[in-house]
């Protein structure tokens, strides 16, 4: 039995990059050697090499969604720290992680001081959208604020309000840090009700629900706005510790002390006689 794996002729690879299957050709050698030795018939062979192909496929296809929403690629859940101390209700978070708060078009909104991971778990959340197909859009509240404001000078607010009100999960971070003028509260008010029912949307937030309704400029926008959005979302509460403090960058004992510049010695200057 050959241990190597297989050479693939060259007929074979031109097909397959004609079919835009190119990508199969680095693992086909693989895939055929373990269909030798656990004597899998071509259907079986070929189910694995497709399996193989899709994969890789929708694995790619998550990441280009992911990009187009803006999240960060680091704060994916597998990427999260379990020695981080923090707290929050785990039934919660694995409710919704299977994403059933998207097909009910709820919310979800995570609450908890700086630094124990609101972003991250939002963020993680986004991720496993993209990976099942569904269009994400990341924004910090500030800058979705920004960019509404100038959508307001080049025409093209009604566009932009438009898909922040029909993508299938928004993200909010950092809402209510700061006050809203009226343009900006409007804006929010809008957003919510227009979200409310049709789409979901996760706000982060350092402030409890309470506290954001004077951060709007009209209180019955506020109220209004605040019951919509938090009585349709699902709550994550976050306490503990801050673990920025843990990325602070430090100087181990082990590490060898720096090395000084060297410097070049200083060669005299010659006076030049006169004539």
């Amino acid at each position: 039995m050959s241990s190597q794996p297989t050479l693939l002729l060259p007929e074979l690879c031109s097909c397959l990059k004609k079919l835009s299957l190119g990508q199969l050709i680095d693992v086909m050698p693989e895939r055929l050697l373990l269909a030798e030795k656990q004597k899998l018939d071509f259907q079986e062979l070929f189910v694995l090499l497709l399996n193989d192909e899709i994969s890789r496929r929708e694995s790619t296809s998550a990441i280009r969604r992911s990009r187009a929403a803006g999240l960060d690629p680091s704060m994916m859940l597998e990427n999260w720290d379990p020695r981080s101390k923090v707290s929050y209700d785990k039934r919660v978070f694995a409710e919704l992680c299977s994403l059933r708060f998207i097909e009910a078009k709820r919310n979800i909104v995570v609450l908890g001081p700086v630094g124990v991971g609101k972003t991250f778990l939002a963020t993680a959340l986004g991720h496993i959208a993209c990976r099942h197909r569904y269009q994400v859009l990341f924004y910090r509240a500030d800058e979705m604020l920004r960019k509404l404001k100038q959508s307001r000078f080049d025409n093209s607010r009604d566009a932009l309000m438009n898909e922040l009100s029909t993508v299938d999960l928004l993200i909010i971070d950092d809402f209510a840090l700061e006050s809203m003028n009226r343009d900006e509260s409007r804006d929010i008010y809008q957003l919510f009700v227009e979200r409310t029912g049709h789409s979901s949307t996760v706000v982060t937030s350092n402030r409890d629900t309470n506290e954001w309704l004077a951060t709007f400029d009209d209180v019955l926008l506020a109220q209004s706005a605040v019951d919509r959005l938090s009585n349709s979302a699902y709550d994550l509460i976050i306490e503990g510790e801050s673990y920025r403090p843990q990325q602070k960058p430090k100087v181990c004992a082990d590490d060898p002390p720096p090395q000084s510049p060297v410097t070049k010695p200083k060669l005299p200057i010659k006076k030049k006689r006169r004539r």
